[in-house]
């Protein structure tokens, strides 16, 4: 990379956003596996995503699924800390019938997961999303 001295690099929204959907899976604990399968990529490209040798991009299946791990990922960390959300994540949770790790890696079933935090969220704090659209 050619950049001057005192200049700072410019970062790109994909590598940003790969980034914190490397962080994401890390956090809650995804291998490589199954954080493919949840964005939708294959293994080899998350390796190079870990890199940043291969990006996200906007408006593609992986980058939108990406966001819903990421929102996950925030969620679940608004709820407690970072060994609370993996422990919720990888734990058996009678009122879903399984782990919720086995959810993750369909489309649909990561908003499920959201919606259904954000849910107890709200029950646990009334009023705290008013005016929130």
């Amino acid at each position: 990379m050619n950049v001057r001295k005192g200049t700072p690099p410019v970062i790109s929204e994909a590598q940003i956003m790969t980034k914190a959907a490397v962080i994401a899976a890390d956090r809650l604990g995804l291998d490589t596996a199954t954080f493919a399968t949840t964005i939708g990529v294959s293994e080899t490209r998350i390796v190079e995503m870990t890199r940043l040798e291969d990006l996200l991009r906007k408006g593609t299946p992986p980058f939108e699924r990406a966001l819903l791990l990421i929102r996950l990922f925030r969620t679940l960390k608004h709820a407690g800390d970072e060994i609370t959300a993996r422990k919720w994540l990888h734990e058996q949770n009678d009122a879903m019938g399984c782990r919720p790790i086995e959810m993750v890696t369909e489309p649909d079933n990561l908003g499920k997961l959201i919606r259904h935090l954000e849910d107890e969220a709200m029950a646990r704090e009334p009023g705290c999303m008013d005016g929130v659209q």
